[in-house]
């Protein structure tokens, strides 16, 4: 394909004219009609005889007056009607604002403050005879409760439900535990310790129970076991015992026999365990309950040996002695005295103080003799110190005495020469 480029002369008017003609406008029947429209083309119509409608009165209330220097129109008798109109309807329109206003108020003032709940005591009083609600043991009527009452009451329901639920809940856990675990439970809770030896005896108990006394092995582990608690003999003769019993055809006869008594015993094993550890609680409670009542006989006179101390002083002396509140380093809690001693110790060691603690503690009067003796010997240097003072000032006090002394004295005058001349 070739193409060719040819210069041509184009004449621009005959294409786009430019006259006045040519240029597009709008339709005079379709121009936008504003506030001047029928200025433009008629009059306005001011007459007023025309009568006024009722929709209409709103609007001419509220236009402005017209200017002073228009001519105001005769009032008619329909213009009359519409100012009574006019005024009728705001009239109305007070009325009903003023209305509305007191209405809210009212409803204002009624939700202020608390509502009086009526007819609750009557629903209190069925709970309660249900029992599903405890009354306060005053005697207040339901009746003169108030709000603050009701809320009260049911908060110390509340409270008391919560009580009786950490109360029964560790009852309802134990009840629950294998009878073993019951066990060993007591007797952690009357302060047990040795729980290796518990868990052991435990566990010869539940193996005994175990044994079938239809199996040949276990014939000879109760037979054995019970011999052995009773104290028959030896390993050796237990076993020949065995032996006996089980070439006559025996064994399983024997082992019947035994088998109950063998549980038994087992089981007051466990319990002689059980009643050592709290006759074992019930010592240390009677030990503490002496412990306590000697401190407090010993302090309770305000003085400590010869000393005397404040009520203040009294008061922390009895509780670091009573008063396991501080951790041990062995896990336990332990009193103050005990605080203090693995404070200095362990955590901030003062050893000075630790061997003065021991000393006072072994040998108390060769530790007060000790202290009174240093005191003694520190009471004379403070007394030679004095001494020493004062005599100092003595003898500056006489050497002052004999200065005055001399400066009292009259001193030696040289007498003036007269003058001859003075009298001229």
């Amino acid at each position: 394909m070739n193409t060719n480029v040819t210069t041509e002369e184009i004449n621009l008017e005959e294409i786009f004219p430019a006259g006045a003609d040519n240029v597009v406008i709008a339709d005079e029947s379709s121009k936008p009609k504003n506030i001047f429209s029928d200025l433009s083309s008629a009059a306005p119509d001011m007459n007023f005889d025309a009568p006024i409608k009722k929709e209409a009165v709103a609007e001419t209330t509220e236009t402005k007056e017209a200017p002073a220097a228009e001519a105001a129109p005769e009032e008619t008798p329909a213009a009359e009607a519409s100012s009574e109109d006019a005024s009728s309807i705001i009239d109305d329109l007070d009325s009903e604002n003023e209305e509305l206003e007191s209405s809210n108020q009212t409803t204002s003032t009624e939700t202020r403050g608390r509502k009086k709940i009526s007819g609750i005591s009557d629903v209190f009083s069925k709970l309660i005879k249900d029992d599903k609600i405890v009354p306060f043991d005053d005697d207040k009527p339901l009746d003169e409760y108030s709000a603050k009452d009701w809320e009260e009451l049911i908060q110390a329901n509340l409270e008391e439900k919560a009580n009786e639920v950490r109360r029964e809940t560790p009852k309802k856990f134990f009840d629950a535990l294998p009878p073993e675990l019951k066990v060993a439970a007591r007797y952690v809770a009357d302060g047990g310790q040795d729980l290796k030896g518990l868990f052991k005896t435990l566990s010869h108990v539940e193996e005994s129970k175990e044994l079938s006394l239809d199996k040949e092995r276990d014939q000879e582990k109760i037979i054995t076991q019970y011999l052995s608690a009773t104290g028959y003999g030896t390993q050796e003769e237990i076993a020949e015992e065995v032996e006996i019993w089980k070439d006559l055809g025996k064994l399983q006869q024997q082992a019947s026999k035994f088998k109950p008594k063998l549980d038994k015993m087992q089981e007051k094993i466990v319990a002689q365990k059980l009643q050592e550890q709290e006759l074992r609680k019930k010592q240390q409670e009677k030990a503490s309950k002496e412990y306590m009542s000697n401190v407090y006989e010993t302090l309770k006179g305000g003085t400590v040996g010869d000393l005397k101390v404040d009520k203040k002083t009294q008061s922390m002396l009895f509780n670091g002695l009573v008063q396991p509140a501080y951790p041990s380093v062995n896990g336990n809690n332990t009193n103050l005295l005990g605080h203090l001693l693995e404070k200095y110790q362990f955590v901030e060691p003062n050893y000075d103080l630790i061997t003065e603690a021991l000393w006072l503690l072994s040998d108390p009067n060769g530790y007060k003799s000790k202290i009174m003796e240093k005191g003694a010997q520190k009471t004379v240097a403070d007394t030679v110190r004095k001494l020493k003072t004062e005599q100092s000032n003595s003898g500056g006090n006489s050497l002052g005495v004999d200065q005055k002394e001399r400066s009292s004295k009259p001193k030696r005058k040289i007498q003036r020469a007269n003058n001859i001349f003075k009298r001229m």
